[in-house]
């Protein structure tokens, strides 16, 4: 597993260091401050390759740069794989515009899947990726990594080896067509995991394969809905399509690890680390409430003799509130990104119940100053102050009193209470006018 990151001159702030929990990590933050960008270190960190360099095609996980080219600049972490625990740091060359450490082949991290925000994946597979090497001679040059793009996911993965175009996967439609065809395992596999990662009562249920048109040749798979028996997966909403690919991405890399592993002679391995951005990307507030204990219930489930560590970045106040039940402190970690007079900084978070879900919004994770619309914000700061004000004048009282309907208050509203009890205090005394300049 990751245990410990730590960034000098790189990054939006000129020192992190993140010392990471055995199973479940979330990162919060703001827009800008640098969530993905961990990941995308936490990936390099693991396979010791930045995503764009595996898939050009990619519009994210550039390499990273220093922040000041003229001081130096590190990436250190610390890893545990194999009952062995290895330390390594990388420091940035500019002439050679690269980051550049211990020679030699990476350590064995496990199964590292990252889920990128767009749709996207990266696979590295230790039966797959992992290089041996004899002297200082390769005894077989293999992938050190496959990256897909939100179109590769479905379609499939074509890399060049030895300049030659060879077929790494076959994508979600080709590959689930199979399964139902079939009507074996993994096609129950497949369902499990569907039903697993679905609110209750809203499971994604397959249908028969369909086509898209006379002129597409292609079965597609489909799903039932409470409307039509057969929508084409390629119909489907976002939320959706986000879910089944997901479910795919986790069982394709799981049985692909196992063929592999049983084609070199090895066991499977122990160790699996999972890398999600914005758990809650296109869903609905009913699936972000369960997306995060169904990932960590299908990821040791699939990996029942592993231990799987999860390291997510969210926006979601629903995540975290998803979070309470099953957050253990001596096994998971919270971490807030904040800007802090122009400084971004990193903090490792005391995670509290706080119940209702809108407390989330007011917490240390999201900053807001109430959990209502700015309007409605604005309107009540105006209001308070009129209430702090022991002299206040009719005009101020009548237009707070304005501002606040004119913001849409809800009718059950707490603050009504308070406002109302003051504007019952109002009448019958003598309206006053604005103060007047002496």
């Amino acid at each position: 597993m990751l245990e410990i990151l730590r960034l000098k001159n790189v990054g939006p702030a000129p020192e992190m260091s993140l010392e990471l929990a055995s199973r479940l990590n979330l990162v919060t933050g703001d827009n800008g401050l640098g969530k993905s960008f961990l990941l995308d270190v936490a990936w390099w960190a693991l396979t010791r390759k930045w995503p764009h360099d595996l898939n050009p095609r990619l519009t994210s996980g550039y390499p990273a740069r220093p922040t000041d080219v003229k001081q130096s600049a590190s990436i250190a972490f610390q890893v545990t794989g194999k009952h062995k625990r290895i330390e390594y740091e990388a420091r940035y060359v500019p002439r050679d515009q690269a980051w550049q450490g211990r020679a030699g082949r990476p350590w064995n991290p496990g199964l590292v899947l990252y889920a990128h925000a767009d749709g996207g994946f990266a696979v590295w597979d230790p039966a797959r990726n992992y290089w041996k090497q004899q002297g200082k001679v390769d005894v077989q040059d293999r992938m050190p990594g496959y990256v897909f793009s939100p179109k590769d996911v479905w379609d499939g993965l074509i890399v060049s080896l030895d300049g030659k175009p060879t077929t790494v996967c076959n994508g979600l439609l080709s590959d689930w067509s199979s399964w139902i065809r079939e009507r074996g395992d993994t096609a129950k596999r497949m369902q499990e995991v569907l039903n697993r990662l679905s609110p209750k009562g809203e499971n994604i249920e397959v249908g028969p394969l369909a086509r898209l048109s006379i002129d597409d040749a292609r079965d597609i798979p489909s799903i039932r809905t409470p409307y039509v028996d057969a929508v084409p997966i390629l119909h489907a909403s976002s939320g959706v399509r986000r879910v089944v690919g997901l479910a795919y991405m986790l069982l394709w890399s799981w049985l692909e690890h196992i063929r592999a592993a049983e084609q070199i002679g090895e066991e499977p391995t122990r160790q699996v680390i999972l890398l999600f951005d914005e758990l809650e990307s296109h869903l609905h507030p009913r699936w972000q409430r369960t997306i995060l204990s169904s990932l960590l219930h299908v990821a040791e489930s699939l990996h029942e003799d592993a231990t799987v560590q999860l390291i997510a970045a969210t926006h979601s106040p629903m995540v975290l509130a998803s979070a309470e039940p099953v957050f253990d402190a001596s096994r998971d970690a919270w971490f807030d990104l904040d800007l802090e007079w122009k400084n971004v900084v990193l903090r490792k978070r005391t995670f509290i119940s706080r119940g209702d879900v809108s407390n989330w919004l007011t917490s240390e994770a999201f900053d807001l100053k109430c959990a209502r619309s700015l309007e409605a914000e604005t309107a009540i700061e105006n209001a308070l102050a009129v209430l702090r004000e022991s002299n206040a004048n009719r005009k101020a009282i009548d237009d707070a009193d304005r501002a606040l309907r004119a913001a849409a208050l809800s009718e059950i509203d707490p603050f009504w209470v308070r406002w109302g009890h003051f504007m019952e205090a109002q009448q019958g005394k003598p309206a006053r006018g604005p103060k007047r300049r002496r």
